[in-house]
């Protein structure tokens, strides 16, 4: 009964994942090529000449030729699921959205050019303080402690790399006050958690409205003459030889420090998550407390020292947005990409890899509406506004349920 159940749930969701490439197709034909004009073509541009060894020429096609091949596309693997299936639909899935972005895309830029190197680069630098959340998150969580005060180690480590780029005149120095930052609130957060067994997503809820107070007040109070409030910033630093290839180069490798060390936490961190025994006792504290403990390995101190490790990568996520981009502290800088960063960890299945590729769909998100804006697309900028929130919101609603967290996250551990 119980595989007959199980071959049944599994033909119902191959019929639905057919049915919805076919709605991918229908979608692009309604929603896109009425408002074509005949003899309009979009073109898409690969190259930015000054950072480039040589220049690829543009992509130039008749809009309507690549709406309906995207159409053709979804459509095909739609019909291909119907009547054999896809052994990995989940691929198949990210595949098909692919087109529908394409396509969006398309009619987007119709009549106008795209830079797609330009618009990859914007996408990754605006993932980097959401692959850090993410990062802090895989840390907490994969030791059994749930981190919703993320959002709130982030603002203050923006707050602290403000401050002490500031008096030490050195974006070294506010590195190390955003680290600082994120630990303090952090070292709270395990306290409240694992020594007083409070509920986890309330003491991390009250770490996010600390942090938002705290911050604001301090802002308002100290901040505003501007001497302690004007940091130095990074400067992109060029990757030799990297940095010159066509399309990747500008997109991945001519960035700054903070980027490249965001790229090497994440190796870093599925290296030692995966084939450490610092990493197999986290997953054991994860997963089943007891039974680590029962072999010898200090439940508490293993999620002390990961939920402080995970505050200190929030606390880079902050220093990212102070010492990257505006070269100052703003009330609510962060709006709300902690949490994005959770949605990203779940998506990603609580994987550093996937957090980061999860990550970019959110960053590409957040870039596709400035480009929108730009392209004056027939949008309402608030539904433009709206587009990494709504991602996020699509996301944790298909993948809630699919994936699996840690048996022990937020269950506080009693030792017996």
């Amino acid at each position: 009964m119980t595989v007959m159940k199980t071959a049944s749930k599994a033909r119902r969701r191959a019929i639905t994942m057919g049915v919805l490439f076919l709605l991918f197709a229908l979608a692009i034909l309604i929603l896109f090529t009425p408002g074509v004009e005949q003899g309009q073509k979009t073109t898409f541009a690969f190259s930015e000449a000054r950072s480039e060894s040589f220049v690829i020429g543009n992509l130039v096609f008749a809009t309507r030729f690549g709406l309906y091949l995207m159409a053709a596309l979804c459509a095909f693997a739609g019909a291909w699921q119907l009547a054999k299936g896809f052994e990995h639909v989940n691929v198949v899935l990210g595949i098909v959205a692919g087109f529908f972005v394409v396509a969006f895309l398309t009619w987007a830029a119709r009549g106008q050019s795209m830079n797609l190197t330009g618009m990859a680069r914007s996408s990754l630098l605006r993932a980097i303080p959401i692959t850090l959340a993410a990062l802090s998150g895989v840390m907490c969580e994969r030791s059994g402690v749930i981190n919703i005060g993320i959002e709130g180690m982030m603002l203050m480590g923006a707050f602290l790399s403000a401050v002490t780029g500031s008096l030490g005149r050195s974006v070294w120095a506010g590195l190390f006050g955003a680290m600082l930052g994120g630990a303090l609130m952090a070292g709270l957060l395990a306290i409240l958690a694992i020594r007083y067994k409070v509920d986890q997503v309330i003491a991390g809820t009250a770490i996010n409205i600390l942090a938002t107070g705290l911050t604001s007040y301090l802002s308002s109070r100290y901040l505003q003459s501007g001497s302690l409030n004007s940091p130095p910033t990074f400067r992109p630093v060029p990757v030799p030889l990297l940095s010159r290839i066509p399309i990747i180069g500008p997109a991945v490798f001519n960035h700054t420090v903070p980027v490249y060390l965001t790229m090497i936490l994440v190796v870093l961190i599925q290296v030692m998550l995966y084939y450490t025994r610092w990493g197999l006792r986290t997953r054991a504290v994860g997963e089943h407390p007891q039974a680590a403990d029962t072999l010898g390995v200090n439940v508490f101190k293993i999620r002390y020292i990961n939920v402080l490790l995970g505050g200190v990568v929030a606390g880079l996520g902050g220093a990212y947005l102070v010492l990257s981009s505006v070269a100052r502290f703003d009330e609510l800088m962060t709006a709300g990409k902690g949490f994005i960063g959770l949605a990203a960890m779940i998506f990603g299945k609580w994987n550093p890899v996937g957090a980061l590729g999860s990550s970019l769909i959110f960053g590409f998100a957040d870039s596709l509406q400035t480009r929108l804006a730009i392209l004056a697309v027939p949008i309402p900028s608030q539904f433009l506004l709206m587009a990494p929130y709504l991602v996020t919101m699509v996301v944790l609603a298909g993948v809630v349920g699919q994936s699996r967290a840690p048996a022990a996250d937020g269950v506080p551990y009693e030792k017996e």
